[in-house]
Order: structure tokens, then C-alpha cells, then sequence
């Protein structure tokens, strides 16, 4: 009974930190996978574009960008209805730093903290032994936090570009700039600020509370075998309860442990992270008794009500499920259906010009076209009037090449030899339908734009 408490509680901490090296792993190399040029995510203010699932996207498509944050911000909610506070203790990247600084730098490597099992008190800072590894502890660590920062700017400046502007910091400040200035903050928060930052800065606490119900799994001391240790007004009674069966020894383990220094005997706080380390540390002491953990990852419902076993599908769950899966097929299809060119067409102030050389009235209008090529090879460019064989093109007169990722602009005259005005009175706007269009791939690469094309009146085109 005892060995198999005991391989439950290492299976638990082995899975933490499976997932903790997952999300690093990933987060280090996913900016260094490419697909025909693309990233898997990135958001760069430099070429003015986004990637997505190796997929690229304009600035002017920034619209993608809602549905990214919601679904982001809503697997977040959803996992919290499943799990609380699953995605700080398992998935956070301060989690993930602080385990790193405090249980391996500090404790494993420089033996600064006696062990990991208790990190309520800070080492003894007046031995001049301790004050040499905890500026050890602090280089160390500014050397990843410079890493860190660095890894999370490839997300904003692609690889190959990042490493040729921090060769010259003088004419990339911003990048520079921003480097240092997320390392520095990264050193206060891991060293000094701790986990003060999950419980007063962090707004994800304040938000769970709102989230949980019954079925909700999180840390939940088992007060029925364990015993009350804190009355209703949470205060504290004693450190083991004086009652014949309660089961707790009153070690206190599951609060020395505590990364954000709390008592999970008193029941359900903002502060619990949901890092399972008091399930961890029970389940090891208890074991050793031949009893299962008083510190359960379990649901109210079946740890303190015993009125069933947790409900994992329910109208929340089911719901998020929907949504959260409607949003991402939604944004798959956006994605698919991106415009692989953008024009943006402007109409000169000019309204109009008249030329009556060669015995023939011909009135032209003028245009700026702004092409853009958003796909990832270079092409040849043109467009054609719909549904109006009246109105022709003056210039340009032939195809333009343009390369994957630029925008030209293109001076653009319109004209007409016919009469369109067949009425007295004022200028006649005509809206024309223009078709801009790859000349390789006509029929897969195009877009269609509304313009107007202003004709005069009668007494101004014979006055002229």
C-alpha cells in the first residue's frame, strides 16, 4: 500500500516537469521553424506583418488578431472552470522560472536553501558564505533572464533578423533597448518580487474565484478525515487537530512547501497556484501511515461532499468546448481565405481632365493604387475594368513586377472616349468595379475594388 502512495506521489511531480520542459522546449524552438519563409507566431513591427501557423498576414489584416487573444484568453478561462489554477502551476512561465531560480539554482546547484521541501524561510543572509551564492544564485540566473528575453523577443523580431541588430545596438535601439529592459525585470520579478507577483499582481487569481463551482479540481484538504484546523472566521485552532480521528499529524509539510505561502487546510484561496506541491508532500507523509493523501487534486463535490464523483462534462465545459472550437475553425477558414495581394485605391483631387486633340473628346480620370504583395514569391501585377467596356486604361500599359512582402504605388489614368452624360446638369459620378490581379495566377490570386469615375456635364465638357 505504502509503495504504491508512494509511486502515485513521483508520478505526479514527473508529469509537473514533463510539462514544464514541454512548454520550454517549445517555446524555445518554435520561433526557428519555418515554412517557405513563414514562423509558426510572430508579430513584427519591423516587415509589418504577422505570421500565424506559418501562414502571412499583413498589418492591414489585423483583424485575426481578436480571435487569436479571445481564443487565447478563453482556453485559459475554460482550463480554469476544468482545473482552477491549472495553467499556473503547470503551463506559467513565472512558475516555470521561479522553479528553475529557487529549486535548482539556489537549492539544487549552490545548496543556498536546505531543501526543496521548505520554502517559507529564506536563507540565513548574514553568513558572508550565503551572501557569495546569493549573488552566485543572481548571475546565473541574469544570464537566462537575458536568454529568456531574448527568446521572447523572437516572437517580435525573427531569429535572423535579431541576431544582426544586436551586433549594432546603436542603430536598433528599440530591440536593444527592449532586451535589457525585459531581462532587468525578469531579475526583480524571479529574485525580489517572487511570488508576490501571482498573488498581487497577476489578475488571473482575482478572476478564477468567479469561475470555480463544485466540479472545479483543485488542492482540497479532506477536513472530514483530516480535522478542522481553522474555524469559520479562518482562524487558526492548532497546528495538529486535538480530535481522536482526525488524521492529520500536524506536520505541517503541506505549508512549508507552500511556494506561495499558504495553508491550503484553510480551504480554497486566490493565492493556490494549483502546483500540487502539498499533494506531493502529503501523499508522502501519510504514505508512510498506509493512508491515502488528506491534500487531494480533486473537486469539491468529491472530496468534501461526497455526493459523487467530479462532473468533467457540464454545461460550462460543454460550452467553452463549443465556442472555443467554433472561434478556432473560424479562424482557421480566415487564415485559408487571405488575400494573397492588397490595393487601396485613391482618387487624385483632381475630378477630371478633358483633351479634344485629334477631333475627339476624351475625359480621364486619375488614381493612386497601392499594390501590396502578401504572398511569399515575387509577382507580376495588373488589373482590368469589370462591366465596362466604355472606361479603358491610359496607363500603365503593361504588367509591373513586384516582390513578396513590398508595396508600390502606381499612378493609374482612366479614360473614356464615349459620352456618358446624356442629361443637363452636374458632373456624373459612374461607379466602376476594378480587378487587380496576378498575371501568373489570374484566377487565385486577385482582388476586387469599388471606384468612381467622375464624368463631366455637358456645359463643362463643351465649355473646356
Amino acid at each position: 500500500m505504502i509503495k504504491k502512495l508512494y509511486k502515485k506521489h513521483l508520478s505526479w511531480r514527473i508529469k509537473r516537469y514533463y510539462v514544464y520542459s514541454f512548454v520550454t522546449i517549445f517555446l524555445i524552438i518554435a520561433p526557428w521553424i519555418t515554412i517557405n519563409g513563414n514562423h509558426f507566431f510572430l508579430f513584427s513591427f519591423d516587415h509589418k506583418m504577422i505570421n500565424l501557423l506559418f501562414i502571412r498576414f499583413d498589418m492591414q489584416e489585423l483583424y485575426l488578431m481578436p480571435f487569436l487573444l479571445i481564443i487565447m484568453f478563453l482556453s485559459i478561462f475554460w482550463l480554469t472552470v476544468l482545473g482552477g489554477r491549472i495553467f499556473c502551476g503547470w503551463m506559467c512561465p513565472q512558475t516555470i522560472f521561479r522553479v528553475v531560480y529557487r529549486d535548482f539554482i539556489e537549492t539544487k546547484l549552490l545548496k543556498l536553501r536546505k531543501r526543496v521541501a521548505n520554502k517559507q524561510f529564506e536563507p540565513d543572509y548574514s553568513l558572508f558564505k550565503n551572501k557569495i551564492k546569493k549573488v552566485t544564485a543572481i548571475g546565473i540566473w541574469s544570464i537566462l533572464s537575458f536568454l529568456a528575453a531574448a527568446n521572447l523577443g523572437w516572437y517580435f523580431v525573427p531569429p535572423e533578423d535579431f541576431f544582426v541588430y544586436i551586433q549594432n545596438p546603436s542603430e536598433h535601439k528599440v530591440v536593444f533597448g527592449g532586451l535589457i529592459g525585459l531581462s532587468v525585470f525578469l531579475i526583480y520579478d524571479i529574485v525580489f518580487l517572487k511570488e508576490n507577483f501571482c498573488i498581487y499582481v497577476c489578475p488571473y487569481s482575482r478572476v478564477q474565484s468567479v469561475m470555480y463551482d463544485d466540479d472545479t479540481v483543485m488542492s482540497i484538504y479532506d477536513y472530514k478525515r483530516g480535522g478542522e484546523v481553522y474555524d469559520e472566521n479562518k482562524n487558526k485552532l492548532w497546528a495538529k487537530p486535538e480530535i481522536d480521528d482526525a488524521e492529520c499529524l500536524g506536520c505541517e509539510g503541506c505549508v512549508k512547501i507552500c511556494p506561495t505561502h499558504i495553508d491550503i487546510r484553510q480551504g480554497m484561496q486566490l493565492e493556490c497556484i494549483n502546483c500540487l506541491e502539498c499533494v506531493d508532500v502529503c501523499t508522502t507523509v501519510m504514505g508512510t501511515k498506509g493512508k491515502e493523501s488528506l491534500i487531494r487534486w480533486s473537486s469539491s463535490r468529491e472530496a468534501e461532499r461526497h455526493d459523487g464523483k467530479t462532473r468533467f462534462i457540464r454545461a460550462k465545459t460543454i460550452g467553452g468546448a463549443i465556442i472555443l472550437t467554433l472561434l478556432f475553425f473560424g479562424l482557421i477558414y480566415m487564415g485559408s481565405t487571405k488575400e494573397h495581394m492588397l490595393l487601396s485605391i485613391n482618387k487624385q483631387t483632381r475630378l477630371y481632365s478633358i483633351d479634344k486633340s485629334n477631333n475627339l473628346i476624351k475625359v480621364s480620370n486619375s488614381y493612386i493604387f497601392l499594390f501590396q504583395n502578401t504572398d511569399n514569391i515575387d509577382h507580376r501585377y495588373y488589373f482590368e475594368i469589370l462591366d465596362n467596356d466604355k472606361i479603358k486604361i491610359k496607363k500603365p500599359i503593361k504588367p509591373f513586377l513586384l516582390k513578396a512582402g513590398f508595396k508600390k504605388k502606381k499612378v493609374v489614368t482612366l479614360y473614356t472616349t464615349e459620352q456618358l452624360a446624356s442629361k443637363e446638369g452636374n458632373d456624373k459620378s459612374i461607379p466602376i468595379k476594378i480587378k487587380a490581379y496576378a498575371v501568373d495566377k489570374k484566377d487565385k490570386i486577385f482582388v476586387e475594388r469599388d471606384a468612381i469615375f467622375m464624368y463631366p456635364s455637358k456645359l463643362n465638357l463643351y465649355e473646356n
